[in-house]
């Protein structure tokens, strides 16, 4: 482990067991999916292991994943609860290769699964006594306005599949990307439109769409989200790379206008610092300097995605709290 993660995660023991949540006025910090230091860990399998199973061993071996996956959900929710995190993305694996076309599933083929269930409410119940947001952010391959049926169609499945998991865990957001330009972005903008109407309700009422790093700006997307009531999860690093004529600003104040709760916001800092090459890649923290000042005091969630996790929310959520 690194020094920068050493100091980090010094800061993070010095908060101890009953951290109070992090200031800002009302901005709420969320940490994405992993850990970088804690042994929190969740389980996955890919088809070709399950190739070689009989359909019950299969099935057996994925209701193990499942319940394992779903007690390691309560723990990384309990473990924010004591840090003072108050939003958590969930893995979208914890249910693996539910929508595989060979050996996908639905919940009742699967053994114990109301106790499956069962487990996963719970966590849902629980972090909505802690107070902590929880959403999904599906794979990028999941999109909506790909010319091909057969992807959009999957798309779906995996859409309705995250949308089943966010209600037992009480998640109010299932955010995708706005897709690829197609070499027409207005035609692909088009597709998109047309193809909510093949969602179901409990898809359509927690969609969101972000802007990305290389095709849709916050400008593409706002009219659609506008018109079709599917709210913006602004990403001001994807912004910084991919610009358009809004200024970070103007954004943020139209994208918060999307909401109907809680807007939902991402950052992240580049790899190698903004002069550097490749400046959609991550960095393992966050430049505090690249938290927009517009973002102080406001009610959002800013969902961190830096490699060091929780290390990297711990640091910024320090050099935040002491520059008020």
């Amino acid at each position: 482990m690194s020094r920068a993660h050493q100091a980090a995660k010094r800061d993070l023991s010095r908060r101890g067991h009953h951290a109070p949540a992090a200031r800002l006025g009302a901005v709420r910090l969320g940490l994405c999916c992993q850990f970088a230091a804690q042994p929190i860990k969740f389980r996955t399998t890919t088809a070709a292991a399950l190739q070689g199973k009989t359909r019950r061993e299969q099935l057996r071996h994925l209701a193990d994943l499942c319940a394992a996956n779903a007690d390691s959900l309560l723990a990384a929710l309990q473990f924010c609860a004591a840090h003072g995190i108050r939003s958590f993305r969930i893995a979208s694996s914890l249910l693996p290769v539910k929508t595989h076309p060979t050996v996908g599933y639905r919940m009742d083929e699967v053994p114990d699964a109301d106790a499956i269930v069962e487990q996963f409410r719970t966590c849902g119940e629980y972090a909505q006594r802690q107070g902590i947001r929880t959403g999904f952010h599906p794979d990028q391959f999941v999109v909506l306005n790909s010319p091909d049926d057969g992807i959009v169609s999957r798309a779906i499945a995996d859409l309705e599949s995250q949308a089943e998991l966010a209600e037992w865990t009480n998640a109010d957001t299932v955010n995708i990307h706005g897709g690829g330009g197609y070499g027409d972005k207005p035609a692909a903008l088009e597709r998109f439109r047309r193809n909510l109407g093949r969602l179901s309700l409990r898809v359509r009422s927690r969609l969101t769409v972000e802007n990305d790093d290389k095709t849709f700006t916050p400008a593409d997307l706002l009219p659609l989200c506008r018109e079709e009531g599917v709210p913006l999860v602004y990403d001001v690093h994807h912004h910084r790379c991919c610009p358009d004529d809004l200024t970070v600003e103007a954004a943020t104040a139209a994208a918060r206008a999307t909401w109907d709760r809680e807007p939902l916001f991402h950052l992240s800092s580049p790899l190698n610092g903004w002069p550097g090459p490749k400046p959609e890649r991550h960095h393992d923290y966050v430049d505090p300097l690249d938290f927009p000042a517009a973002w102080r005091g406001l009610a959002i969630t800013v969902e961190v995605e830096a490699k060091a996790k929780e290390l990297a929310l711990a640091r910024l959520q320090h050099y935040l709290d002491s520059a008020e």
